[in-house]
């Protein structure tokens, strides 16, 4: 896959149409909404369309670049699942595995539940949680923004998010001192479940999370700009964040942040304690934490359409990247939901989201696309069946528009084959 972009008539887009895109991102960057954005539209292994809008640092009268690089948040976790699973297809272990085979003190956790009288107590799991618990986030665990349970406000009072110091196994042995918000496999529940896959990585490897992500994903893929830091020469093209106050430093829950967001609050943010650019020492996470640009994460993104191979190299046997990308959900759990409104339409696999009823997500797209999203409105889908790859990057903290919809109803306009 060439860092370039063909005709997009030889590959079954049209050219016309396409050009509505950048209007289209425009106007959000007019309307101050987002200060700049960057999409690239690949189809049968080509790039059709990479263009950007706005800028990458308001105050420096800077234009977004295509190198810009950005914290993909939330986009990290399909890098770590995926990760994952080339230790599954070597026969490390079994997606029904119990956690604490490997990390024993998951072997010990409990769940805060309600009694009949409404007061809180701890009880007994009632089946251990398994890796696929976690790759499905229905583990048990949640996140400190959210207001779900009891057990969130746990999370803010052990600042989880908040310590870009604490190490990854660190991270995780803290988690594990606090009990579960639900029973195990009851509820899909967003979490810090991927962070526990990142450690898990770890154990099984015996290697830290970068040196293994650097050698199994981002060396072999040429992914040149994707780390937990970015070196000095390049911190230059690191795309500015804007929106709401950091969730993790200010320990603000999702209804606090819809309030800001509501009032209009969106400047510059400081998001340098909890997503360090610098290179602190053991920082790595699950859950977030990469640094990323959009031709880094479209190689990524062509290799998993690919079924697992990009230029020659492969990553993931074809049935183990399928195995990911089928609904592991039972319909009681459906539709899924992170925040209003539910992901009609979809399932979840291993990592991402699926399409299983294109009518009922109310968009285009087709049975069997997956992708997922960051919190500072990072976006990008796979679909295999019309083999296209979109992916959106800005850098605006829990942003409420929805650019990337119109992102991907307008590459869908283009085909033509």
């Amino acid at each position: 896959m060439k860092c370039e972009v063909v005709t997009p008539e030889e590959i079954g887009m049209s050219s016309q149409r396409l050009e509505l895109i950048k209007p289209a991102m425009q106007a959000y960057v007019d309307q101050k909404k987002i200060a700049g954005l960057s999409t690239i539209i690949a189809h049968n292994g080509e790039v059709a369309y990479f263009g950007q809008v706005g800028q990458m640092d308001i105050e420096a009268n800077k234009p977004m670049s295509a190198d810009a690089i950005f914290r993909i948040y939330s986009m990290t976790k399909s890098i770590i699942c995926t990760a994952l699973m080339t230790l599954y297809e070597q026969g490390r272990f079994h997606l029904f595995d119990p956690v604490a085979k490997f990390i024993p003190a998951f072997g010990d956790l409990k769940v805060l539940e309600n009694d009949a009288v409404g007061e809180t107590r701890e009880v007994d799991l009632e089946r251990p949680i398994t890796i696929r618990d976690l790759l499905t986030h229905t583990a048990g665990l949640t996140y400190d923004f959210l207001e779900d349970s009891p057990v969130s406000e746990l999370y803010r009072q052990a600042r989880l998010l908040n310590n870009a110091a604490r190490s990854l196994e660190e991270l995780v042995d803290d988690l594990t001192r606090l009990p579960l918000a639900y029973q195990p496999g009851t509820i899909w529940h967003y979490s810090l479940a991927i962070d526990v896959v990142a450690h898990l990585i770890e154990v099984l490897s015996d290697q830290s999370l970068n040196q293994f992500l650097k050698e199994k994903l981002f060396n072999p893929l040429g992914m040149v700009d994707t780390d937990f830091y970015v070196p000095p020469e390049k911190q230059d093209r690191i795309a500015t964040m804007y929106g709401l106050p950091d969730l993790g430093a200010q320990n603000m829950t999702l209804s606090k942040l819809l309030e800001a967001w509501e009032s209009g609050f969106n400047e510059q943010i400081d998001v340098s304690v909890t997503y360090p650019a610098t290179k602190p020492s053991g920082f790595a996470r699950g859950g977030h934490g990469l640094f990323s640009t959009a031709w880094d994460y479209m190689r990524f993104a062509q290799m998993l359409l690919n079924q697992g191979e990009l230029d020659g190299v492969r990553i993931l046997g074809r049935k183990i990247v399928e195995l990911m990308h089928m609904n592991y959900l039972p319909a009681e759990l459906l539709p899924f939901k992170v925040a209003a409104p539910p992901n009609y339409g979809y399932g979840f696999g291993l990592g991402s989201r699926v399409l299983m009823n294109v009518a009922e997500s109310e968009k285009p797209g087709s049975v069997g696309e997956f992708g997922w999203a960051g919190a500072a409105k990072t976006y990008y889908w796979v679909d295999p069946q019309e083999k296209i790859v979109g992916l959106l990057m800005s850098q605006s903290m829990m942003q409420f528009d929805v650019p990337e919809k119109d992102f991907q109803v307008l590459a869908y306009q283009a085909l033509i084959d």
